[in-house]
């Protein structure tokens, strides 16, 4: 009977992609690129309600 396969912990991975740390880097970026986003978003939202009352 074929024996059911074994997975290795979520830490063990290819030597390669363990060196390169990705997921540190994407998570501060993403959460600069979000700030970002909204403060552009709020802005314009400001922008145009002024504009309209004016």
């Amino acid at each position: 009977m074929a024996q059911a396969p074994t997975f290795a912990p979520a830490t063990a991975g290819h030597p390669f992609r363990t060196t390169l740390k990705l997921a540190t880097g994407r998570r501060a970026r993403s959460e600069d690129h979000d700030l970002k986003l909204f403060v552009l978003s709020f802005t314009a939202f400001f922008v145009c309600i002024y504009s309209f009352i004016s």
